[in-house]
């Protein structure tokens, strides 16, 4: 989560402020946006259901994403991969370890594409972790933007009713370019399609952004920040790209290859990043590590509360804040048209019309 400090300096117009403003912050911090919300703490808690995805099982291609080692992700990839409902269980303990006064917990669907598989079975999973504890508030979801057909954007839409609901889209990069070299197999217009048909459902629609990319320039990264106020995000996780043991981008960074991006860069990118966005766009996360020993560079990422500082440092060195720079889109995002499903054929099937799968973690209670 992004850091609260504040800044003394930044001039605010009071009667149109928004919270985050009035509270003197230099961006609209999702840990805040939470506590307004739900009226306490409230932590996510990461679990694993087993998925796979379409750039890895062969549907679409092989290999998957070069930079992506799940175990890096997330920690139910470094075990025996238990039930959710033991996930669940054993996460929301060693949160409210750390925590004190936690008021209640976000179910995080995080490793691999947390939408491929059979609707049935997802609305099952997705219950199951939203009935498994009173504390539970909702639920968020990660996957491609390929892989959101309207069977599974429904059943968001259903749930959105009486829970908090988070679908986060791997956006990554606006440029082709940069996705082909990340082996995602989709497209940015497949993203547009995604979100184009997922606005205004009554869940969140969430952006991961990565920046950094070899071959993107400052101009190509601050494309990708317009984007997101074109498309109308209702928020962002922005990550520095890294490198981990056992993946392609790994290999070459550690063979010379590829080098990452510079902590000075890192920041200031950002922060140009964010001052182009909407103000009302919650900023989830400013920055991305992996475990120490998976991950190969740039070891800066590991000091994330360092870098938030630092983020917010630049900020008042500037003296502007999140969406300073924003220029709203000449069509409003709730004003562009509905476009037809574009979910690719063989990632439909999988969702649509395949069998139960044995391997999701779905069984038992609390």
């Amino acid at each position: 989560m992004t850091g609260d400090n504040q800044g003394d300096d930044v001039s605010i117009d009071c009667e149109n402020a928004l919270p985050w403003q009035q509270e003197g912050l230099r961006l609209n911090a999702f840990g805040r946006t939470l506590r307004r919300r739900f009226g306490g703490r409230v932590q996510r808690v990461s679990l694993d259901a087993g998925f796979t995805c379409p750039n890895v099982d062969g549907a679409l291609t092989s290999g998957g994403c070069n930079f992506c080692d799940n175990r890096s992700f997330s920690p139910s990839r470094r075990v025996r991969l238990q039930r959710v409902s033991e996930q669940l269980s054993v996460g929301i303990e060693k949160v409210t370890k750390r925590y004190d006064r936690v008021q209640g917990f976000i179910a995080y669907f995080q490793p691999a594409t947390n939408t491929y598989a059979p609707v049935e079975q997802l609305e099952e999973i997705y219950q199951l972790a939203l009935s498994a504890d009173p504390r539970v508030v909702g639920i968020a979801i990660g996957t491609r933007p390929d892989c959101a057909p309207e069977s599974v954007l429904k059943l968001l839409q259903r749930l959105a009713k009486n829970h908090a609901v988070s679908l986060e889209y791997g956006m990554q990069s606006v440029h082709q370019a940069s996705l082909d070299w990340m082996n995602r197999a989709h497209s940015h217009a497949d993203m547009v399609n995604a979100i184009d048909r997922s606005r205004g459902r009554g869940f969140e629609c969430c952006a991961h952004v990565i920046l950094g990319v070899p071959g993107e320039d400052h101009a190509m990264m601050m494309q990708t920040a317009d984007e997101i106020g074109v498309l109308g995000f209702d928020s962002i996780k922005l990550h520095n790209l890294y490198s981990v043991q056992g993946t392609p981008l790994g290999e070459e960074v550690l063979a010379g290859k590829v080098k990452m991006m510079e902590r000075e860069d890192y920041i200031r990118t950002v922060v140009d990043f964010l001052e182009r966005i909407s103000p009302t766009t919650v900023v989830e996360r400013v920055s991305g590590d992996a475990p120490p020993n998976f991950l190969i560079e740039p070891k800066w990422c590991l000091e994330k509360s360092a870098l938030r500082i630092e983020i917010d440092a630049e900020f008042d060195r500037r003296g502007t804040r999140q969406g300073d720079r924003f220029v709203a889109p000449p069509v409003a995002p709730k004003d562009r048209p509905v476009p037809v499903d574009q979910t690719p054929a063989a990632v439909r099937d999988q969702i649509d019309a395949r069998g139960r799968l044995p391997v999701l973690k779905m069984q038992g209670g609390v």
